[in-house]
């Protein structure tokens, strides 16, 4: 069994995209500019939006953090949204989700300029994707393909079984690894809380793609022999042995899985690491309008 060490993947992807910004600064080029919209105070969030704003920092970007209370209306922060979209400095952004309840999730994304949308989820985006064309792939999606990548994993002719039909991580993953690319060209099968005999199908797969937000719903009898296992879910659950009072839990019971499998993600310090790295890289691409030029 080998560990797919996220942080070191990051941290050596960090060291890459800090060398380009040095480079483009000698060049007396533009600097990549990530914005950064959060709403409310929920922990999260904001432990999140911190992360990308110190990450910005290491790597060289320019950053801007702008703040409204949970009250902020739909329309106010549409118009916030607007003027990102109309400002030339500012080269890709995000709005934090998710948002308050009276505000519309999805309008939100939709009002983002699609070549400002680092994100990846604005529907243009999603539909290049899923045909293959040049876009902004959603991070944690990217950061997954990263790491099969950088430890040469085979995927080809792969069955690759995906847990989990979010339109965050389930669909553009099951999207991805069908893709005629490597990582890809895998037979793909996605389940959800409604599949039957999902046990069966896990227990055939040799990639095991787990985005359930289940903590340890992944057991040792699910998986076959030599299997890949990649687990996304974070759940912060109670811990008497941390001094914060609670410990990240993955999908995936991992001392269980972890002697089954060829490669493993743990949590934390797998798939987690690689989401604001891969953030940062399509910011690097949009700063450099590699992608919609």
């Amino acid at each position: 069994m080998q560990l797919i060490d996220g942080k070191a993947v990051s941290a050596q992807m960090k060291k890459e995209i800090a060398e380009e910004v040095d480079r483009i600064r000698e060049a007396g080029g533009k600097i990549p500019h990530l914005a950064a919209v959060l709403v409310g105070h929920d922990g999260g969030s904001e432990t999140y939006v911190a992360n990308k704003v110190k990450t910005c920092e290491e790597v060289g970007f320019q950053s801007t953090l702008i703040r409204y209370e949970e009250d902020v209306t739909e329309e106010e922060l549409l118009a916030c949204v607007d003027r990102l979209n109309k400002d030339p400095e500012i080269d890709g952004f995000i709005v934090q989700l998710p948002l308050p309840k009276h505000i519309s999730d999805q309008k939100i994304i939709e009002a983002v300029d699609y070549r400002k949308d680092v994100d990846g989820f604005h529907p243009i985006n999603v539909g290049r994707m899923s045909i293959g064309l040049p876009c902004f792939v959603s991070a944690t999606p990217a950061g997954i393909l990263e790491l099969l990548k950088r430890y040469e994993i085979e995927t080809k002719g792969k069955h690759c079984v995906v847990l989990g039909r979010s339109n965050i991580v389930g669909k553009p993953m099951a999207s991805l690894m069908m893709q005629k690319a490597y990582p890809g060209d895998c037979t793909v099968t996605v389940c959800h809380s409604r599949s039957a005999n999902l046990k069966e199908m896990c227990l055939e797969a040799d990639i095991i793609i787990v985005a359930l937000g289940v903590p340890e719903f992944l057991k040792a009898d699910m998986v076959k022999e030599g299997a890949v296992v990649i687990d996304v879910g974070t759940t912060r659950m109670p811990s008497s042995v941390t001094k914060s009072g609670y410990k990240l839990t993955g999908d995936v019971k991992f001392d269980e899985v972890s002697a089954k499998c060829s490669y493993i993600t743990p949590v934390p310090g797998g798939v987690g690491p690689m989401t604001i790295i891969s953030l940062m890289r399509n910011t690097l691409l949009a700063g450099k309008k590699e992608i919609y030029p």
